[in-house]
Formats: structure tokens, C-alpha cells, sequence
């Protein structure tokens, strides 16, 4: 991991740290992040995973609906914060709560049947990210990766230095090419499906398999 990508990731872990608890605000959470989870939770189902992480889980939320709705063998929430983590230890003790970064999962190869992540892929060093779940993954193991993916350049994109706001909200194509560099199979991508009051949020589910 690179320096500046270290010193991000830093003071993302700090900033949520801090925030963990307005996170959990109902309608926050309904309006903004329940969508995409609930593509999630039919991905998972549809490919009757039994050992599943959550990655960058913060307070636990879809971790817990994995465990809850799904009930797999093993349900993990992996996440750099440690605020984010107490919330989640509080939410549910069906899960498996673990600290480290989407780069360094804390398993072995070979060890899991899904590995999903939404609404904080714009973090991560994405091609490590996604070859790292792919180690992690079974043959026939899946990956659900849920993205801010603009339509159009934002504003705070237009007047960023280099290349560095596209490279962390990519467009579907470049998700694509992402998972391909990976050594995964992409099975599904389209838009998250959500009541059009919230369509302002721009997020994308892609889904791919490691043959």
C-alpha cells in the first residue's frame, strides 16, 4: 500500500471512528444504504453462500441481516475502525467481528463463499482490494461489490487534482475491467434499484465469480 493511500485510509478509520453512531440513524440508513444491501442479501441468496464477509462493515448492519435473514455457516464483518466495530459487537454476537483492511483480509486462501462490500469500495485501493477477495474466495466463490458510480462527472470531481476522483468512482466499464484484472467473472452489473426520490445517489452492484 502506498503512503498517500496509507494516510487516506487513516483518516477515513479516524472519521469513522468519531461518526459510528449518526451512521446508525434509521432514516439515513433506509434512504442512502438499504437498497444496495438488500441487492446484496438477493446476490447472497440466489448463491446459496455458506461462509460470507462483509468487508468495510461498519456498524454491522448488513453483517447482521446476512446472519439474521440468510443464516449462512459463518458470517464475518471485517473493518478498519474501531468505533464502527463497537457498534457492531453491540448489534449482533452471530457474527464474526474482525479489524483489518480490505487489502489484508484475515484469511486464508481458498477460505470463503462470498465476500461483499457496499458503499465504501471509493476507499480502498481497488485492484488490490479486489485481487485480495478473490484469494480469499472458494472456486465458484462470489463477489458483490455495490459503488458510488456517478453518471456524469460530480462537481468535486471536475476540480480534482489528476486522475484521482474517476480511479475512486468508477464508471461501469471501469468496474468491469476492474473485476477482469482481478480474475473475475462478472455475472451482473446494473444500477441499484431505488425509489426515485433517492436516485441522487448514483450506485452501482456488480457481481462476480472467481471459476
Amino acid at each position: 500500500m502506498t503512503a498517500p493511500r496509507r494516510r487516506l485510509n487513516d483518516s477515513v478509520t479516524r472519521f469513522w471512528s468519531f461518526a459510528a453512531p449518526a451512521y446508525d440513524q434509521q432514516c439515513l440508513q433506509r434512504l442512502v444504504y438499504q437498497p444496495a444491501q438488500d441487492e446484496v442479501i438477493s446476490a447472497l441468496r440466489k448463491h446459496g453462500s455458506r461462509r460470507i464477509a462483509d468487508i468495510a462493515c461498519g456498524t454491522g448492519i448488513l453483517a447482521s441481516r446476512i446472519a439474521r435473514e440468510l443464516r449462512p455457516d459463518e458470517t464475518y464483518g471485517v473493518d478498519m475502525s474501531d468505533g464502527m466495530l463497537a457498534q457492531a459487537r453491540k448489534r449482533s454476537s452471530d457474527v464474526f467481528w474482525k479489524k483489518a483492511p480490505a487489502e489484508q483480509l484475515p484469511f486464508d486462501d481458498g477460505f470463503l463463499d462470498a465476500v461483499v462490500t457496499t458503499s465504501a469500495f471509493h476507499f480502498f485501493d481497488q485492484p488490490a482490494a479486489l485481487r485480495e477477495f478473490r484469494r480469499v474466495l472458494a472456486p465458484g466463490g462470489v463477489v458483490a461489490v455495490a459503488t458510488i458510480s456517478p453518471r456524469q462527472l460530480l462537481p468535486v470531481q471536475l476540480f480534482a487534482a489528476g486522475a484521482w476522483a474517476p480511479a475512486h468512482n468508477p464508471s461501469p466499464a471501469a468496474v468491469r475491467a476492474l473485476f477482469t484484472g482481478a480474475g473475475l467473472v462478472v455475472e451482473d452489473q446494473h444500477r441499484v434499484r431505488r425509489p426515485w426520490w433517492t436516485q441522487a445517489v448514483s450506485d452501482l452492484i456488480t457481481i462476480g465469480v472467481k471459476r
